[in-house]
């Protein structure tokens, strides 16, 4: 199997998060349901599916640390606190900044920080290349139900016509490892 999605499949899967929908896709360990983190519509279709509160905030999966720049305030953090977030990226550590004032409240929750991960998933590295910026990340299950593992999981928890770029998980076990970015602090062991 190709593990870098097809122009095709990575247009059609484009064109769903241009028009504000929800997408499943594979990330490190498990698969992730995502959409355009600018869209509030987007944002709330995504919420009402996993019946997650608002408040809880989400994390953002990015290519590169340039599409995490227009929602995160780095300033606040030491070169040597932007080195130690480096020497973790790309790969599974996501890390709490603190958020721009302007970052929309749907993605930071009751907080003033949000959640920022640079892949190194080769089809999430391509499909936020070809979108132009992060996406919205949060594991792809229905309340109460074990996230999803393989596209048939996915089909089995949201149903057939839901859209999601068909690949295989990074086969890591657990869910991204989730530190402080100022402080280094474990939030989620991963």
């Amino acid at each position: 199997m190709n593990n870098n999605l097809q122009n095709h499949a990575l247009n059609d899967i484009v064109h769903v998060l241009e028009e504000e929908n929800v997408i499943a896709y594979p990330t490190e360990a498990v698969f992730g349901v995502g959409c355009d983190p600018d869209s509030e519509t987007a944002v709330m279709r995504l919420l009402a599916l996993k019946q997650r509160p608002i408040d809880k905030g989400l994390i953002l999966i990015a290519a590169n640390f340039e599409q995490l720049r227009p929602y995160i305030d780095e300033s606040s953090l030491s070169p040597e606190q932007l080195q130690s977030v480096f020497a973790c990226w790309p790969g599974p550590v996501t890390f709490v900044f603190p958020a721009k004032p302007d970052t929309p409240v749907w993605l930071t929750g009751r907080f003033d920080s949000l959640a920022v991960r640079v892949t190194n998933h080769p089809l999430v590295v391509d499909l936020c290349l070809a979108f132009g910026k992060p996406l919205v990340s949060t594991s792809a299950n229905l309340s109460g139900l074990p996230p999803c593992r393989t596209t048939e999981e996915v089909r089995a928890q949201f149903g057939d016509a839901f859209p999601v770029v068909d690949g295989l998980t990074g086969g890591r076990k657990n869910p991204s490892e989730i530190r402080d970015a100022l402080t280094g602090k474990l939030f989620r062991q991963g």
